[in-house]
């Protein structure tokens, strides 16, 4: 399956700072691919502490069941191993036996617990996995990587690998941070197929990590949708090493390392979202005047997750009537006599109907562009959400028509 290049993607990968306290490798492992990686192991100098978020989907796959259960239990991360093409979902009493056996061929080596091998895999849901191989290759994966080769190989349709990083200062001392991820389809995360992995040398408490972690993925990766299918795969993990010898624990340096993680996570979700299977467009969807901001994020995603919308805006047809419609669908309150559309800053439609004289021309041109901006509001509250999605191709069609070929 050849897949065309965003047009969004960079045209560079960023330059991002060395974060102490760990390594990357990487290797071919042939389980699926044919001539590129696909094994991504991280190896940390100790055991990390660790905080994530999973799909909320209710057929998860086996990884994230195993390290929902290890994180449950309190355990650190010395190695991170995680593999593309295959999900390991939906594959039944074998799933979780290679799982199991990953965890313990893998700690046997790195001399750890089984319960510090922090596992995720994307790619084909329902197809087995050998975990004795799987583990034999990651023992193996002794070729140091950079992080341009570490987010490569955690690929599957994506046509560009998607990284980004900051150093935060705290007086005279510094942190850094580094996030990469996956995802291209399969993307309307409930914490879609979607991956990320974010790594900082800072030391932080695990009970703080984990309360900015959720907290930062509600406004990030939870903000985003592509085809509005949850995956059964979805994992965010955030591993602390502190190697750099900075504890952050009191509330103005947490609130600093949030905004930084924030900014980071916002960052890498709306690569996600420039690298949509088949898409010609990047949309972002302001709500205001919600009865609540999670009201407007329901309605914001009912919007974005619209096909009506998602194929008009393909067509380049301002036909705001399906914005109108998918407002109404979402359940959530809205009064429709105060409710107004804007598209590329142009009014459309307010006070529950079109506006008189309007001049579709501007909202045309606007239509043409790769960038399209969409401001609701509902009339009922203070309320807002800003939501970022794709349109709808036929190249959409194409490429998970053939995913499996």
């Amino acid at each position: 399956m050849s897949l065309k290049k965003s047009f969004f993607a960079p045209s560079e990968f960023p330059h991002l700072p060395e974060v102490s306290g760990l390594s990357l490798s990487t290797i071919a492992t042939g389980i699926r691919y044919k001539n590129r990686n696909d094994l991504l192991c991280v190896r940390f100098d100790k055991p990390a502490t660790t905080a994530a978020v999973f799909t909320k989907s209710s057929m998860p796959s086996a990884p994230v069941d195993f390290c929902r259960e290890s994180l449950a239990n309190g355990f650190k991360t010395s190695v991170l191993v995680v593999n593309a093409g295959n999900a390991n979902a939906f594959t039944g009493r074998a799933g979780k036996e290679c799982c199991d056996t990953v965890a313990h061929l893998v700690s046997e080596k790195a001399q750890c617990r089984p319960e510090e091998i922090f596992q995720a895999s994307t790619g084909v849901i329902g197809k087995k996995l050998d975990g004795r191989i799987l583990a034999e290759w990651a023992n193996k994966n002794i070729e140091k990587a950079t992080w341009q080769s570490a987010a490569q190989t955690i690929m599957t349709t994506d046509t560009f690998p998607k990284a980004s990083g900051q150093t935060i200062s705290f007086g005279d001392k510094k942190i850094n941070l580094v996030g990469i991820a996956k995802g291209s389809g399969m993307i309307a995360p409930n914490m879609g197929t979607m991956l990320a992995f974010i790594f900082t040398d800072a030391e932080i408490n695990q009970k703080t990590l984990q309360e900015i972690v959720a907290q930062v993925t509600d406004i990030s990766f939870n903000v985003i949708t592509v085809d509005g299918d949850t995956s059964t795969s979805d994992t965010l993990g955030v591993f602390a090493t502190g190697a750099s010898g900075f504890v952050i624990e009191n509330k103005a340096d947490i609130q600093i390392f949030k905004n930084a993680l924030k900014q980071l996570s916002t960052d890498l979700a709306m690569q996600i979202v420039k690298d949509g299977e088949g898409l010609t467009k990047f949309i972002t969807i302001n709500v205001n005047d919600a009865i609540s901001d999670e009201s407007a994020r329901k309605i914001g995603l009912s919007i974005a997750n619209s096909p009506l919308v998602k194929t008009a805006i393909a067509g380049q047809d301002a036909n705001w009537g399906r914005i109108v419609a998918a407002i109404g669908k979402s359940g959530e309150l809205a009064n429709r006599d105060k409710t107004s559309v804007s598209m590329g800053g142009i009014t459309i439609a307010e006070m529950g109907e079109a506006v008189e004289g309007y001049d579709e021309t501007p909202v045309a041109h606007h239509m043409k562009q790769p960038e399209i901006l969409i401001d609701v509001s509902v009339g009922v509250g203070n309320g807002k959400a800003t939501i970022y999605t794709t349109d709808l191709t036929k190249d959409y069609i194409d490429i998970n028509a053939d995913y499996r070929s």
